[in-house]
């Protein structure tokens, strides 16, 4: 599991080597946990309130009806109060102990019912009959409840008293936005949605692993300027995009995050044109250091990667899960709560990204200034004897591997891939040699960039 007791001083994945970060970050997704959350509502301002008092957002409102793309910005939808309850007025299901109990977009009902006329508007999990399903209706407004099977099966066959207190009225949608500046204007996008109730590890996971890694590259100087962006899922990134294609110009890479904070994979899912620097430097970091690691190509289907890598855009984004959407039975569940994500889990996953950035800032393209034969490396210091821990084998090796590959067509990451050896070792190797004036940026950086 990836660590960062080899990280050089000053890179990001020096940044999140504070043994606390797991329980800060899980303390953080605990609190927006509980949260009603939706594509729009105070819901979702309520969670960007709470990630505004870690690092400073900028929050953005665009208008109900507002068109973006061939999507148009749907009503803002407030949430009250839901409940089904007994003759005697004892609530039964009850959506402020549980948000999921609340079909998500829910319409109003005030009524009495009976359990067979209930039965069109509850939606259970047969197969899993302890938990409560997540479902939505954003765009097809209908009323709703979700529980578990057996709290179904359980309701009494008598008059309910069905009640959901909502309004779905003009108003926004509402999404923030944190800059890390650089150097450069290059762009780099961390991207997490932010729309889901009641779900620790697809919703609240990304939210407070991209949160953490911010505010851990605070002061720390990076070549790119990365933007994190919390927008609710499809029709918030949708609404980014088109608020800012003038910037794309600038874009450099993006990841969008989601499941962060289980035990699982990770799993890498490269972008639309597959090859890119973000593709192979996550793919690299996450093969590198854990052995269950998952690297999957592009398809259309997911969370926002399929907006940014929409033929109109084709933007060099991938996408990182511990497991992947769907492939976990607690995913959209009431299982995948607070006891299914665990902190040393959040604290690897914010570390992987953070390596991962190391990798594209760190990334050139050398050119061997002694390029026949191997140059002397004892008499400079650069060859050490090996060790019973293999460290100073394994850095000869990667000394030889750079040596051998710097012709000015191979980039440190093409050394890593060719090698399979770490990036970080390589580039400890490579910054070596050139400050003994064996190494030399090459002319055109192509591969690096």
């Amino acid at each position: 599991m990836l660590t960062p007791l080899t990280a050089s001083p000053g890179t990001v994945s020096a940044a999140t080597a504070d043994p606390t970060l797991g329980s800060a970050i899980y303390e953080h997704a605990a609190t927006m946990f509980p949260i009603c959350r939706s594509i729009t509502g105070d819901g979702v301002r309520e969670t960007l309130r709470l990630i505004d008092s870690k690092i400073p957002i900028k929050v953005t409102e665009i208008a109900s009806g507002t068109q973006v793309y061939d999507w148009a910005i749907p009503d803002e939808w407030t949430f009250r109060d839901a409940f089904i309850a007994d003759s005697s007025g004892n609530r039964l299901i009850d959506a402020k102990r549980n948000a999921l109990h609340v079909l998500s977009y829910s319409g109003p009902i005030d009524t009495v019912l009976t359990r067979a006329e209930l039965a069109a508007h509850v939606q259970t999990l047969p197969n899993q009959p302890d938990l409560i399903p997540y479902r939505t209706s954003y765009y097809a407004p209908r009323w709703g409840f979700c529980m578990s099977e057996r709290q179904w099966q359980s309701l009494p066959d008598e008059p309910l008293h069905v009640k959901i207190d909502t309004t779905l009225a003009p108003g926004s949608l509402t999404y923030g936005e944190y800059s890390h500046h650089g150097t450069t204007s290059e762009e780099v996008l961390l991207s997490a949605h932010v729309c889901h109730p009641a779900l620790a590890n697809d919703n609240c996971s990304g939210l407070a692993v991209l949160t953490a890694l911010a505010h851990a590259m605070t002061g720390i100087e990076t070549r790119y300027t990365y933007r994190f962006l919390f927008a609710p899922g499809t029709i918030g990134a949708l609404a980014w995009l088109s608020k800012n294609e003038q910037r794309l110009k600038n874009f450099k890479a993006g990841i969008v995050v989601s499941c962060l904070g289980d035990s699982g994979g990770p799993t890498v899912k490269k972008s639309r044109r597959g090859n890119t620097l973000i593709d192979r430097a996550l793919a690299h970091v996450a093969s590198s250091n854990f052995k269950d690691a998952t690297i999957r190509d592009f398809s259309p289907y997911g969370y926002d990667e399929r907006q940014y890598c929409s033929p109109g855009f084709n933007l060099p984004v991938a996408s990182l899960q511990r497991s992947s959407w769907g492939e976990f039975p607690e995913y959209h569940t009431s299982a995948d709560n607070l006891d299914f994500i665990r902190p040393e889990h959040l604290a690897s996953s914010a570390r992987l990204l953070a390596a991962t950035i190391d990798v594209i800032e760190d990334n050139w393209t050398p050119v061997n200034l002694s390029p026949k034969g191997e140059p002397q490396l004892g008499r400079r210091g650069l060859y050490s004897a090996p060790t019973p821990s293999g460290g100073a084998a394994d850095n000869n090796m990667a000394t030889l591997w750079v040596l051998n590959l710097a012709d000015g067509d191979h980039s440190l990451l093409d050394m890593a891939e060719r090698s399979k050896m770490p990036f970080g070792t390589l580039a400890f190797a490579a910054s070596r040699l050139r400050a003994s004036g064996l190494l030399a940026p090459a002319t055109t950086n192509s591969r690096a960039q």
